[in-house]
């Protein structure tokens, strides 16, 4: 009986060439989807998964209150690790440091720039599960000279894993470290990499080593199988109180300690770490797409199932008065949904081969399809089981429980119930699609707003120079005066954050304030205002001619002095200073108009600009026209300093992208889903288009006969679905609206959800489903009236 069942379902398929390629085409499409944001989701939640240790390991997080919350800082100073092993024995069992940092690594009379280098405690390979294909993970780091290199990076100096263990690297031209061990190349789910890890006590005796009030490393815990976490965080207070008491009452801050499991560090948000992260919000907004794009699919299948039930009424007659129960036939037309979607399943499967290079390269990870096989297997069946069933489940009754004699007459209608139901499913797909299509439009239109803002600065052939060696702070120093004698250089600074980077912030003791201020920082040189191209509307930029500027000036923005309560002019000439790295008074000698140095996503804050040497990027403007040539003359002087170090750079309005890279990947993905979901909703329109003119034949050439017009015919087949599109517009309108409302709350600019969005989405749905209809309808209209009257 099963295998007759399978072949009455093969031959349906294959009799039934357009419906069954529009239903094959719409599950493949939207299983695909599904498949390829199970495999997103699967790669994000796998991350730190391959620890043995993951259960009990913390990462002890930093905690400033500032404006009544708690802001997480994931770097704490030296001390803190010796400090929480000793009051916590018995409970913490290890506490290991990691500091991140570049170096100049010297291999047989070669030079290798490494910006993937880590400095860690000995136990590092005993906290972590990064396995080493040569050395002991217990022993490799417990000597100071000692050096862990990765498989690829072993291959990149010595040729080999073999060849490479043993041998001497010099770090920094100055530090000889010996190879005595190579660990497997970190996995792309791990939220630490490295190419190379650097004992730490090679830096034991660093200021951010021994002094407490310091960011510097990740501080890792690895609790003892005893330790109750509870009882840890009830006593963290008290560990703060004894160590940072004297220095939070000193300085005006309050500081508290957290500990994060490591499953949550990749989702950790706004931790200021410099690692890489997911976020639970694109997590869900994935699968959210996914439920609904599959949504769309299986509706689809089941409208057009439901409306061939005309075609196969004898069929269903004939079996029932031959003996066929209800229950037979409902299992019949179930199999060949389970079928049809297993076929649909392998298709995906195809689809998706094919699609994941492009789409790797879209979410910026490596994502394998072989990497997931059992859950993928597992997925499928998953699919193959409750698509099969669901979209198969309402045709199958439907069909079943046609009346024998009616349906060996050919007069089996499918009834108001069943007409209303599938205007329902077509109302929800294009609801679906219109949402999806409307959230596109929104987020492309917030993006273009942020790309084309007004920031305050000069962002234009602005090259940006991270200042991570010592070559490079050199030239930057001692041949600025050779770099602003370029033709086509225009000015030069340093700074210690870009705009759209990291700026501290710090207290400050003011004048005429009881109360300590916080206010962000900028330390400059005397070229900052210039470069930048920023606007005095108080005051004087620092100048070289004003002796004290370098050590006993400031300048604020205009947002500082308003919160100080000062206007521009009555702020100049005012004192502050810095509580924490600054014990002398500085002048306010000028005030800048506002400028967006933060992300968009913030509103602008206090900002005090001082004159330092903590200068951590250079910036080099280059003046209006060949951009390729000023870029030459300033890599061509660099050149000529003779450096070990490379000349890296980029462009400071290249910083959009980095700031809004998930966003900008977002748009894409909701774009090509959108679109995705639109065309798997005309594709079942186009379906159910085909099938009312069908219906309709007589109908038609009697109209034809009578004088009707091709475009009234048209309009006669279209005006039913158009009312179904335009419900789904008032349907879908508010919808979209709540959601990108709560998108955009995210961002302190953002554009207004204009009402014309909604009619130019609505238009373009109303065209496409239009378009859709109109290629049966005309194709009905156009009909020989003599053989529509003679089809029946």
């Amino acid at each position: 009986m099963v295998r007759n069942y399978l072949k009455i379902a093969w031959r349906n398929l294959i009799h039934n060439k357009v419906f069954s390629l529009i239903n094959l085409l719409g599950l493949s499409i939207g299983i695909a989807v599904c498949l390829l944001i199970f495999l997103f989701i699967m790669n994000e939640y796998s991350v730190d998964q391959f620890h043995r240790n993951r259960s009990s390991i913390y990462r002890v997080m930093r905690n400033i209150e500032e404006n009544g919350k708690a802001v997480p800082v994931a770097y704490l100073s030296g001390p803190y690790a010796p400090a929480l092993l000793n009051d916590f024995k018995g409970q913490i069992r290890r506490a290991t440091r990691v500091g991140q940092m570049n170096a100049l690594v010297t291999s047989q009379n070669k030079s290798f720039h490494e910006r993937n280098v880590l400095k860690a405690d000995a136990d590092f390979f005993e906290l972590f599960s990064f396995p080493l294909i040569k050395g002991d993970a217990a022993t490799a780091l417990t000597n100071p000279g000692s050096v862990v290199l990765t498989e690829s990076t072993a291959r990149k100096y010595f040729g080999s894993v073999d060849q490479a263990f043993g041998q001497l690297i010099k770090l920094d031209k100055t530090l000889p470290l010996k190879v005595t061990g190579v660990a497997q190349d970190v996995p792309a789910n791990s939220h630490l990499s490295f190419d190379l890890v650097v004992p730490l006590a090679n830096y034991k005796t660093q200021s951010n080593m021994t002094q407490w009030i310091n960011n510097a490393y990740f501080t890792y815990v690895q609790l003892a199988p005893s330790a109750s976490l509870a009882q840890i965080e009830r006593n963290l207070p008290g560990f703060m109180q004894k160590y940072m008491g004297p220095v939070m009452k000193q300085f005006g801050y309050r500081f508290s300690l957290s500990l994060t499991p490591l499953d949550d560090i990749y989702f950790e948000q706004g931790a200021f770490d410099n690692l890489k992260h997911g976020d639970k919000k694109v997590v869900y907004l994935f699968l959210s797409i996914a439920i609904l794009i599959l949504l769309v699919a299986c509706i689809n299948f089941m409208n057009l199932s439901t409306v061939r039930a005309m075609e196969r009424s004898r069929e269903i007659g004939v079996r029932k008065v031959l003996g066929a129960v209800k229950l037979h036939l409902v299992w019949q037309f179930i199999g060949e949904s389970v079928l049809l979607t297993t076929i649909s399943c392998v298709l995906a499967v195809g689809l998706v081969a094919l699609a994941l290079p492009a789409y790797s390269q879209l979410l910026g990870q490596s994502i394998q399809l072989t990497a997931y096989a059992l859950p993928i297997t597992l997925f499928l069946l998953g699919i193959i089981v409750v698509t099969g069933f669901l979209a198969g489940s309402y045709p199958a009754f439907v069909l079943a429980a046609f009346s024998p004699i009616q349906a060996l007459k050919g007069k089996l209608r499918l009834g108001r119930g069943s007409t209303s139901f599938r205007q329902v499913l077509v109302v929800i797909q294009f609801s679906i699609s219109i949402v999806l299509m409307l959230g596109m439009a929104i987020v492309t239109r917030q993006l273009h707003y942020l790309k084309h803002k007004e920031l305050g600065y000069n962002s234009a052939q602005t090259m940006v120079i991270p200042i991570d060696n010592e070559d490079i702070y050199n030239f930057l120093i001692q041949r600025k005066g050779d770099l602003l004698g370029q033709s086509r250089v225009s000015a030069v600074s340093l700074m210690s954050g870009e705009p759209g980077g990291y700026f501290d912030a710090q207290m400050f003791d003011v004048e005429g304030h009881d109360e300590r201020w916080r206010g962000r920082t900028e330390f400059v040189d005397f070229d900052y205002v210039k470069t930048l191209g920023l606007k005095l509307i108080a005051g004087r930029d620092f100048s070289p001619t004003f002796a004290s500027d370098s050590t006993q000036s400031v300048l604020l923005n205009r947002t500082a002095a308003a919160k100080l309560g000062w206007t521009p002019q009555q702020a100049v000439g005012k004192w502050l200073k810095n509580t924490v790295s600054d014990s002398t008074r500085r002048t306010v000698v000028g005030v800048v108009e506002d400028f967006n140095f933060l992300s968009l996503r913030e509103h602008i804050e206090p900002l005090v600009i001082a004159p330092d040497d903590d200068q951590r990027v250079g910036l080099i403007r280059l003046k209006p026209g060949d951009v390729q040539a000023g870029v030459e003359a300033v890599t061509a002087l660099y050149a000529k300093t003779k450096p070990a170090y490379p000349f890296e750079y980029r462009f400071l309005d290249e910083k959009f992208d980095q700031l809004y890279q998930a966003d900008l990947r977002q748009q894409t993905i909701l774009g090509v889903f959108a679109g995705l979901a639109i065309f798997i909703a005309c594709l079942g329109l186009f379906g159910l288009a085909s099938f009312l003119a069908r219906q309709r034949t007589k109908e038609i050439g009697v109209r034809k006969v009578l004088g009707a017009s091709v475009v009234s015919v048209v309009a006669l087949l279209s005006k039913d679905f158009l009312k179904l599109v335009l419900v789904a517009i008032v349907i879908a309108s508010p919808l979209a609206y709540y959601g990108m409302e709560s998108w955009l709350q995210n961002f302190a600019y953002r554009v207004e959800v204009s009402w014309w969005v909604f009619a130019l989405a609505g238009l373009v749905a109303i065209g496409v489903a239009l378009l859709t209809i109109s290629v049966q309808s005309v194709r009905a209209a156009l009909a020989n009236p003599v053989k529509s009257l003679r089809s029946e």
